[in-house]
């Protein structure tokens, strides 16, 4: 393993007002986008800003699919609900949030200084809790990061999970471990059926200091 570092990589500044907002505070789940295409660049950008995010072990174990062509969209269409149908045909980007079932063969490679982390996730019961919470996470990685990089996003389930499974990754050789979690439509949002925010519990209904 390498030298525990001497300084601190970040600081302890909060960012700005402005910044929350974008992100959080005043954000909002879009369901209408504008006809701007995204370049394969900046979902790759995306990509490489929220796998930083943090992971039981550094496992990782979420995985992307990104449908953005016609075609693909198309595959896609009969497998949504219908109410999620006309939204996502318009996003210019639809991810699929999945995680691989054999996420742990990756892990000698991401925790190299420790292989053996490898068996902690092999058992079922293992696989499928670690598995799924941390894609989850993820997730919610990439839907702060799309925010931070100036993009709008939508999240929503509402689709059939087993057949998007067989239509997309069944097939693939390098796809047939991944199963579909839910999906999240990328863009640039308009105000088009877009919602008052809604309301949150007080910190008092759903948190509490020991």
């Amino acid at each position: 393993m390498s030298a525990e570092l001497t300084e601190k990589p970040t600081h302890n500044d909060a960012i700005g007002e402005d910044a929350l907002k974008q992100i959080l505070t005043e954000a909002r789940t879009y369901n209408d986008f504008e006809d701007r295409p995204l370049p394969e660049g900046t979902l790759q950008t995306l990509y490489d800003t929220l796998r930083m995010g943090p992971t039981s072990a550094n496992s990782s174990p979420a995985r992307f699919l990104f449908i953005t062509s016609p075609e693909a969209k198309a595959r896609l269409k009969p497998i949504l609900m219908e109410g999620n149908q006309a939204k996502t045909m318009k996003a210019p980007a639809t991810v699929v949030v999945a995680w691989d079932t054999k996420f742990y063969d990756k892990v000698p490679q991401l925790m190299p200084h420790n292989p053996g982390a490898r068996d902690w996730f092999t058992a079922p019961e293992s696989t499928l809790d670690n598995g799924k919470r941390n894609a989850v996470l993820q997730g919610a990685y990439l839907i702060i990061a799309a925010r931070a990089l100036g993009l709008d996003t939508g999240a929503m389930s509402g689709f059939d999970n087993d057949r998007l499974d067989a239509e997309f990754f069944a097939g693939d050789p390098e796809m047939k471990d991944w199963k579909s979690d839910f999906l999240i439509n990328i863009g640039y949002g308009t105000p088009k059926n877009l919602f008052p925010r809604l309301p949150r519990l007080s910190f008092d209904e759903a948190a509490k200091i020991l």
